[in-house]
């Protein structure tokens, strides 16, 4: 299946011709791709997997979005520590051949490559275009110990998985020696690089589209026949996936308590049953079931609501209902919803741990907890949730530093374009 815009507008008077490369694109490039694709005097061509461009709508008119298919697996003789870095070899080799097609049939020459090294795509775009201005998104870079393995007792690290995440940074590594220049979101995720790459990357968000994402006192949503209303006394939990990563082991055992303390409150839990980070469970098993057998007995469900993924727009009136926004993460990468829901005006209720601490100061902008404390949490929240008006103007102020550091169209977009462009 061949994955194209419309006909662009080719010539060769074109101010800038860019090529943006992840696997599951948009990705981080969303806001850029399509602010770029607004300029007619702007190229702009984007390379995705087959399997996961399927189904997704055209971000943009002017978009010629292209797909590489990944061979199938074959099993690998391969140091089990090298074998991440064996797949994402073969993945750059299918990169590499769409672009020879797309340079050889087309002529396309970019001024501006960009795109995600974390899983291959990058490590040989110096040989296709030469000449291209590189710029990489700079996620995160693993480490051993100070991160996020290891940070959790209930998921030890051995010495073998210190070792293997070392082994991990080879396909980044590689490809940023090569890049011009990197960015990534958030001071912390920045300092994770080591400081010989650090000095090519610019701290800069992909942004937080403030006009959308805010507070609306009317916000309803209905949910298993129930009316949810801003002023109701609603926790809310976010994450793409339930898992450890995200603190959801510590959410569900602050359930019991916080519902003995806020016999009132309901909880509203997203995500789904996937693993984005961290140790896979068996297959037809997953954490949510695992926590919630662990507190079984213990906790009102009729008050609990699991709603999975939701639609973005559905995402927002959860955020705009809340009292209570619970954001928990190890050291890793601050998710996009941490943010949102700051923007949102939610109050917030978070981990003190260092990517959230970047965004979160205690009693100014949210409340912080302990990551591992489930009791701590639960009177926290049945704090907050017994005397709101103490804590409207955290609300306030949480909104106000998105805006001032992280707003879409008046911080973030034109720094990340101003990074593209060099």
């Amino acid at each position: 299946m061949r994955f194209e815009a419309a006909a662009l507008i080719l010539g060769t008077d074109l101010a800038l011709r860019y090529l943006f490369i992840h696997q599951n694109f948009p990705g981080q490039f969303r806001h850029a791709v399509r602010a770029l694709a607004d300029d007619p005097a702007n190229e702009v061509v984007c390379v995705g997997e087959t399997r996961l461009l399927k189904g997704r709508p055209l971000l943009h008119p002017r978009l010629r979005v292209l797909g590489y298919q990944m061979p199938a697996a074959v099993p690998s003789r391969a140091h089990p520590y090298l074998r991440d870095y064996e797949g994402h070899v073969r993945r750059g080799q299918m990169v590499v051949r769409l672009l020879l097609q797309l340079r050889d049939t087309s002529g396309f020459q970019p001024d501006v490559v960009v795109a995600h090294p974390g899983w291959g795509e990058a490590l040989f775009l110096r040989d296709v275009f030469p000449r291209a201005r590189q710029v990489l998104y700079c996620e995160f870079y693993y480490h051993g110990q100070g991160t996020d393995v290891g940070f959790d007792p209930e998921f030890p690290a051995s010495l073998d998985d210190q070792l293997r995440v070392r082994s991990k940074n080879s396909t980044q590594l590689q490809s940023l020696v090569a890049a011009d220049a990197g960015i990534s979101p958030t001071g912390w995720q920045a300092g994770t690089y080591p400081q010989e790459l650090r000095r090519k990357i610019t701290v800069v968000h992909d942004g937080i589209d403030t006009r959308v994402v805010r507070p609306d006192p009317q916000a309803r949503v209905e949910i298993a026949g129930q009316q949810l209303a801003f002023g109701d006394e609603v926790v809310t939990y976010v994450a793409r996936n339930l898992e450890p990563y995200r603190g959801f082991h510590t959410f569900m055992r602050m359930l019991p308590k916080l519902q003995g303390l806020r016999p009132n409150a309901r909880v509203v839990i997203v995500g789904g049953d996937d693993v984005s980070y961290g140790r896979r469970l068996a297959e037809g098993d997953s954490y949510r079931l695992r926590y919630r057998s662990e507190v079984e007995g213990q906790v009102d469900w009729a008050r609990v609501f699991f709603v999975g993924k939701l639609p973005y727009a559905d995402y927002l009136k959860v955020l705009q209902v809340s009292s209570a926004h619970v954001y928990l993460t190890y050291p890793f990468v601050l998710s996009w919803s941490a943010l949102e829901a700051m923007a949102a005006g939610c109050l917030m209720v978070a981990s003190r741990t260092a990517p959230v601490q970047e965004v979160v100061e205690d009693g100014v902008t949210g409340v912080l907890v302990d990551f591992f404390d489930a009791e701590a949490l639960a009177s926290r929240l049945a704090q907050v949730l017994a005397d709101p008006a103490a804590f409207a103007g955290l609300r306030l102020k949480a909104r106000e530093l998105v805006q001032q550091r992280y707003d879409l169209q008046s911080i973030c977009l034109p720094q990340v374009l101003g990074a593209l462009r060099g």
